[in-house]
C-alpha cells in the first residue's frame, strides 16, 4: 500500500499513489479537493467490517480518500478503472465535471447534471447521484421537514447545489430560491433548471445583496464550501433573514459552522450535513455491493469520527 498523508483520522492519498496501488482485494474511494475533512472512509469501512461478519468476502473490501485536483480528475478515474476500483464517490469540486467522463449514467445523473457515485463496468464507470436521497432523509430526520409543498432556499451553484435544486423541484417544492456570489455560475444553474418540469417557480439572487422579499419560513440549505475551513464566515448574513427558517448546512466537518452557530444563537432549528452524508453513503454502498447497508453502524461510525 502506498504511503499516505494523514489529517486527523483520515488517510489521504494522491494521484501519484495510484501509480503503485496494489490490485489485491476490492478498492473503493472518495475523491475531492480538499478531502482531508472527509469521514467517508471511517463510515464505509465500519460498514464493510460489519458486512464481513455475514459474508467473509467483504473483509477484503477497503475504502480510501484521494485528494485529486480538477486537472487530475480524468487521469485519476482512468487509472482507478484500470486498477479495478469497484466504486468511487465524488465530492467538491468534481460532481459536474465528472459526468462527461463516464461510460453510462443513471437517470438521476442525466436530470441533475451532477454525479457523486461511480460503479465499475467493463467499458468505464456508471454514474449515479445519491445526494437527493441523502438530503431528503436528513431534512426528515434532523429537522422534521419535508420538501413537498415547502419553500426552499439553496445557497451555492455547484454540483451539490444543482443536485439539491433538481431534487427539490422533482419532489414538489412550492418555490425555490437560489443564491450565489458568482452571478455567472448562478445564471448557468438557473438556465439548467429551466429544463426541469415543475410547478414551482425558481428565483435567483445575489448572496451579497439579499432581496427584501426572501421568504419568512421554509428551509435554508447551504450547498457552498464555506464552512469546510475553521473560521470560514457564514454564506449568508443570518441577521438579515427570518428566524423562522430551518437551516441545513451540508458541511459536516467541522460539525458546527459559522452559519449553524449564528443561526442557533437566534433560536433557529439547525442541522449539519452528517445525516445527509450517511444516507447518501448508504445508497452508494448498496449500489456497489448489491446488499442492504448497515445503517446503524454507519451512523455510529460517523458520529465517532466527528468526535475524534
Amino acid at each position: 500500500m502506498p504511503a499516505a498523508s494523514e489529517s486527523g483520522s483520515t488517510h489521504v492519498y494522491s494521484l501519484a499513489d495510484l501509480q503503485n496501488w496494489p490490485t489485491t482485494g476490492v478498492s473503493l474511494g472518495v475523491i475531492g479537493h480538499p478531502i482531508s475533512h472527509s469521514i467517508s472512509p471511517q463510515v464505509h469501512n465500519a460498514a464493510l467490517a460489519n458486512m464481513a461478519t455475514q459474508e467473509k468476502g467483504f473483509a477484503a473490501w477497503k475504502y480510501h480518500a484521494f485528494d485529486i485536483g480538477p486537472e487530475e480528475l480524468a487521469p485519476a478515474l482512468k487509472l482507478m478503472h484500470t486498477l479495478g476500483f469497484r466504486g468511487v464517490n465524488l465530492t467538491i469540486p468534481h460532481k459536474v465535471a465528472a459526468v462527461e467522463l463516464l461510460s453510462d449514467i443513471d437517470y438521476s445523473v442525466e436530470i441533475m447534471g451532477a454525479v457523486n457515485t461511480l460503479l465499475w463496468d467493463t467499458e468505464g464507470y456508471q454514474g449515479f447521484n445519491t445526494d437527493g436521497f441523502g438530503l431528503e432523509k436528513a431534512l426528515e430526520l434532523d429537522l422534521g421537514a419535508g420538501i413537498s409543498g415547502e419553500t426552499i432556499i439553496i445557497m451555492g451553484a455547484g454540483g451539490a447545489a444543482r443536485a439539491a435544486a433538481v431534487h427539490c423541484l422533482l419532489s414538489g417544492c412550492k418555490k425555490l430560491w437560489i443564491g450565489n456570489r458568482n452571478q455567472v455560475h448562478l445564471r448557468n444553474l438557473l438556465t439548467f433548471l429551466d429544463g426541469i418540469t415543475s410547478d414551482a417557480s425558481v428565483e435567483g439572487f445575489d448572496l451579497t445583496e439579499l432581496p427584501q422579499n426572501l421568504p419568512e419560513s421554509g428551509i435554508l440549505i447551504n450547498a457552498t464550501s464555506l464552512g469546510l475551513k475553521i473560521g470560514d464566515p457564514s454564506a449568508i448574513q443570518i441577521e438579515s433573514i427570518s428566524p423562522d427558517l430551518k437551516v441545513l448546512d451540508m458541511v459536516y466537518n467541522p460539525p458546527e459552522t459559522s452559519l449553524l452557530r449564528e443561526a442557533k444563537s437566534r433560536g433557529m432549528a439547525v442541522a449539519n450535513g452528517l445525516s445527509m452524508l450517511v444516507w447518501q453513503g448508504v445508497r452508494s454502498l448498496e449500489i456497489w455491493t448489491s446488499r442492504e447497508a448497515p445503517v446503524e453502524e454507519m451512523k455510529t461510525a460517523a458520529t465517532l469520527a466527528i468526535k475524534s
